[in-house]
């Protein structure tokens, strides 16, 4: 068979559309161990999913969004903002018809979509793809710190989003600006950026990290517009092309902005989220809100990939732009600021910093070669080569195949075709699974008490037949309800306030908790049950 023939050219087609890229197999790999293992659990460790799962049927059956709360007695029938709706409705849905299975497989195809899409950006921007696999991996280990079914895996996505779209429409005006071209239209997928907040908005609070990057690209447009000089005619096309993408910029930022007050709470979001971010009581009471603790393997991995940046910092020297600079001064500070921002920081980390190590890495293999008088850099033209095969297996035909198979399991209860394969199901350690199965063969007639990090898993399994005294929301709750909580939690002067403020018809409490050990000393209530986990107390008449 010649070369060119019709024959070797379908051949050529079909390896390219049908053969698994390395792409495909870090996207089956992380949507396999997340969705047919034990990591399922990990997706299930946090109880907040059972709330956007009620929630989402609420949505459904009512066909109204909320705008009280359903699910507390504290505070029943209180303005409540469920602000992340869109994703509610997801989730609510797929529980319905394939039960936490369904849900487990939808985080699991984002997760595993997103750090696969990471590892093809890494690709187009330059990097090699030994050193991409690692960057990836990197990420990845790092962001474990939150793989839990919650609509923050949402933000992972779009973030990513948003920073491809900025920074290529800039690089291709940086190109145009190079080969002395004056073209007056940017890059149009600048303008998907309004529509794509309109979802964001209404899935996630982290939409707020699109206007940062956004207000990134727009001050190292002004920076770029003032700093240049006009004694040269590229200068003054790069000023040119800086003053206009810094007219769309802004026109994009103002249709952004606009788009996020279509949401069903309209202003009121804004100022909810804005009382929520500034309140320094909260912020310094939740975990996800803490700076990161070093001590544990996915911080370890974000510390490996802040020292990293630091060397492709200095290998870069002054060749570093200010977007790219100020995208990872804001990948640095968020990571370091609170530990819920580190998947989305690591994320921004490696694609920024994987072109300049590449390239300093393969400085350093030519001077290598260059001080022993070879020619031979074969290392680096291998890793060249193989770059340019991953980057033309571009059918991800088996991505697409494992996410339908995925679906298609989960759908008939987690077996292929009788094989039990996935079973998604909350950690029977970790949440009151038994206690609450005790709960069920009772007679509910009042409230329940538990802790908030709980009360998501109560309400997924007992609403409507029970209502929870506290549950996660805590942006609802407030801070003086909290304090008066958090005294009763440790066992503080006046911690019977709470209980008497909020009666329960049972208390539900680890069973090695200060509470615990001092409600069997309380004549007023008395244990009912007890297991590994939990002891469940009632008040006695």
């Amino acid at each position: 068979m010649a070369i060119g023939s019709p024959e070797s050219h379908e051949q050529s087609v079909w390896v390219h559309w049908f053969i698994p890229s390395v792409t495909d197999v870090l996207f089956v790999a992380l949507l396999v161990l997340l969705a047919f293992t034990s990591l399922s659990m990990r997706l299930l460790g946090d109880a907040g999913i059972g709330w956007h799962i009620r929630t989402g049927q609420l949505i459904l059956a009512a066909h109204a969004i909320p705008h009280t709360d359903p699910f507390s007695s504290s505070m029943a029938g209180h303005p409540w903002f469920a602000w992340e709706w869109l994703y509610d409705i997801a989730v609510g849905w797929l529980d319905r018809v394939a039960g936490l299975n369904g849900v487990v497989s939808f985080t699991a195809v984002i997760i595993a979509g997103t750090f696969a899409w990471t590892f093809r950006l890494l690709l187009r921007r330059g990097t090699n793809l030994l050193l991409a696999v690692i960057l990836t991996l990197l990420a990845i280990s790092a962001a474990m710190i939150h793989f839990q079914a919650r609509p923050h895996v949402v933000s992972w996505l779009f973030a990513l989003i948003w920073f491809w779209i900025l920074d290529s429409s800039n690089r291709s005006e940086s190109d145009q600006v190079r080969s002395r071209r004056i073209v007056r239209t940017p890059d149009r997928s600048l303008w998907l950026l309004p529509p794509l907040m309109l979802l964001w908005v209404n899935l996630h609070g982290g939409f707020l990290t699109g206007f940062a990057l956004l207000a990134i690209y727009w001050l190292s447009g002004a920076w770029s517009s003032i700093k240049t000089r006009q004694d040269r005619f590229a200068d003054i096309l790069q000023k040119i092309r800086a003053k206009h993408r810094l007219r769309t910029l802004t026109l994009i930022g103002l249709l952004s902005a606009l788009a996020t007050f279509a949401n069903p709470y309209g202003y009121k979001l804004h100022v909810h989220i804005y009382e929520y971010l500034s309140n320094r009581f909260l912020m310094d009471h939740i975990d996800e809100f803490q700076s990161p603790n070093f001590h544990y393997v996915a911080q370890k991995c974000f510390a490996v990939l802040l020292l990293l940046a630091l060397v492709a910092l200095a290998a870069q020297g002054r060749k570093v732009s200010a977007s790219h600079g100020l995208v990872m001064l804001f990948a640095v500070y968020s990571g370091l600021y609170a530990s819920r921002n580190i998947p989305v920081s690591s994320l921004l980390l490696v694609v920024i910093i994987g072109p300049w190590l590449s390239e300093a890495i393969e400085r350093y293999s030519n001077l290598r070669v260059a001080a022993v008088q070879s020619p031979d850099n074969s290392s680096s033209n291998f890793l060249e080569r193989m770059r340019a095969i991953e980057l033309s297996l571009r059918g991800h035909v088996w991505a697409v195949a494992a996410t339908l198979l995925t679906g298609w399991i989960a759908l008939h209860g987690g077996n292929f075709p009788a094989t039990p394969l996935m079973d998604a199901h909350f950690d029977t350690s970790r949440f009151p699974v038994a206690g609450v199965e005790y709960l069920e063969s009772r007679t509910l007639q009042g409230p329940i008490l538990a802790p908030d990090y709980w009360g998501g898993y109560l309400i997924y399994r007992l609403y409507p037949r029970a209502r929870v005294v506290v549950d996660d929301r805590h942006d609802f709750y407030g801070e003086p309800f909290l304090k008066s909580y958090l005294k009763m939690v440790h066992v503080e002067p006046g911690w019977q306030d709470f209980l008497n403020q909020h009666p329960a018809q049972f208390v539900l409490v680890p069973k090695g908790s200060a509470l615990r050990n001092i409600l069997l000393e309380t004549r007023q209530w008395g244990l009912v049950y007890t297991d590994d986990v939990t002891a469940i107390f009632c008040p006695i008449p």
